[in-house]
């Protein structure tokens, strides 16, 4: 599983999240930029940077980074990095601090002791495993389900659903968040299909996206010109090319489930 690229998308589509983990909920998401900077020199790359925008310049800088396997090395290629940055892009900001997220203790590195005059002031370290979420706290949910595996993951994903769209009354954002959760739960269990992560899920991701709606409203509009069975017939071929679901085709067209079942022989 990619977990970089899986907190990237995280931070980068709910930057709350980030400040959730922190303790900081209270922080202003919308006063910062989520970015993945590479250092040139020495063609390093830090998995991420929040750094405030213009008319917040005097917010702190946070770097980013997600390590999930021990690495002696990983603290002096960090704040080289660091400093590195600070030197090529010259931040106004007038304080900063490195987060590292691990998955667990054991991943944890080494911290040499040439960076205890740093570390108090600028380090926190923060383990995935040992997070204690609030039950009401989504954001937290979704960052623990990385790192959950087996009947516990499909539990925690099938929580997370029913509580994204209890809470979540914007559609787009909660389209956004169950599509997302549905990701995860495809990493986590590639040999699945799309069609049976949502029966895990009990709930059908398509029928609630624009995607959907925009098809119905396409549909609806051909069936309004001619409305034969012919034609209804014909749109059938093409929906079941698009990997939906006999149930799905037979709403959308408005037929019932036996006449699609029979096109497909």
């Amino acid at each position: 599983m990619k977990t970089d690229v899986i907190f990237y998308e995280i931070f980068r589509e709910f930057p709350s999240i980030f400040f959730e983990l922190l303790g900081q909920p209270e922080t202003n998401a919308n006063a910062y930029q989520f970015s993945t900077p590479e250092i040139k020199q020495l063609s390093f790359r830090l998995d991420g940077v929040f750094s405030p925008l213009a008319e917040n310049s005097t917010e702190p800088l946070y770097f980013v980074e997600v390590q999930f396997y021990k690495d002696e090395k990983f603290y002096d290629r960090l704040f080289a990095s660091i400093f590195l940055y600070f030197h090529q892009y010259q931040p106004t900001c007038p304080d900063w601090y490195a987060i590292v997220i691990y998955q667990t203790r054991r991943h944890s590195s080494t911290l040499p002791l040439r960076y205890n005059g740093i570390a108090p002031r600028h380090l926190r370290e923060i383990y995935l495993d040992e997070l204690e979420s609030p039950p009401q706290s989504l954001g937290i949910g979704i960052v623990k389900l990385v790192i959950e595996s087996g009947n516990p993951a499909k539990e925690s994903a099938q929580q997370l659903v029913a509580q994204a769209k209890q809470e979540l009354t914007d559609t787009v954002i909660q389209e956004k968040v169950l599509q997302f959760i549905e990701t995860i739960v495809l990493y986590k269990f590639p040999s699945l299909t799309p069609k049976e992560i949502e029966a895990m899920l009990n709930v059908s991701l398509l029928k609630g996206t624009r995607v959907y709606q925009e098809i119905k409203e396409e549909i609806e509009g051909q069936i309004r010109k001619e409305n034969t069975l012919e034609t209804k017939l014909e749109i059938v071929q093409k929906l079941l090319q698009k990997d939906m679901s006999i149930q799905e085709v037979a709403e959308l067209v408005g037929l019932d489930e036996e006449t699609v079942r029979k096109t497909v022989k």
